[in-house]
Order: C-alpha cells, then structure tokens, then sequence
C-alpha cells in the first residue's frame, strides 16, 4: 500500500469505533489505482492522485465517517461539472462534496460505489 509513515502512525494510533472501515476504504482505494497514495491531510486520512490531494475523511466525533471531495483547501476558478451517478454525493458546493457513511453496513454495501466515485473524482479533478 502506498501509505505514508505519517499516515501508518496516525492508523495504528486511531482510536475511533469506525477504524476498521477506515482501513477497508483506505485498502480499496489504494489497491484501485497505483497512482493513488495516502497520506494524512486536515488531520485525518487522504487521498491523492499524482500528489494532488482531492478525496480527505473526516473521522466524526460521534463515530460515523465522511469522505470529502475537493479541489484543494480552496475554492478554484472556473465551470466544474461532476456526475455523480451512484447517489452517494451531498453537494456542499460546486466543486466539493461528502460522503457520509453512518455504519459500518453503509461501507460494506456501498464499497464498489465509493471507490469508483472517489477515483472518478480524482481523475475529474487533476
């Protein structure tokens, strides 16, 4: 797996009720693409296509995940379009959705859609 050090010492140091769905969606996406990486971003697990980083969990507080998809830290000139034919997306701008996945359930049925939309993303987006 392409992860970085600081990634592996943020995992083994997780202590959130959904780590091990963390661990599934990191294992799925990286072994989707060798041109996806990891790496720890706004604190928390991230992904990257070609050092961009464009997919970021956000480990909830009240243990449910979200998977953010963006462009960068900031908002980014020009038209951007992005089909989301799985349903999974809440729009929280043009250019930047969320995933919210509230059980451990909700991964495992939508594991092959949240793969190909996060890489989809990621190739939209570089």
């Amino acid at each position: 797996m392409r992860m970085t050090r600081e990634l592996e010492g943020y995992m083994s140091a997780l202590a959130h009720p959904m780590r091990a769905e963390v661990e599934t969606v990191l294992a799925a996406l990286l072994s989707e693409d060798a041109d996806i990486a990891a790496g720890v971003k706004w604190n928390a697990p991230s992904f990257s296509w070609k050092g961009e980083d464009r997919v970021t969990f956000r480990l909830h507080p009240k243990g449910w995940l979200q998977l953010i998809l963006h462009r960068g830290a900031k908002p980014r000139d020009g038209a951007f379009t992005f089909e989301d034919e799985s349903g999974l997306i809440t729009w929280l701008a043009p250019d930047r959705g969320m995933i919210e996945l509230k059980d451990s359930a909700a991964v495992a049925a939508n594991l092959p859609a949240i793969v190909a939309v996060s890489r989809a993303w990621m190739l939209a987006t570089v």
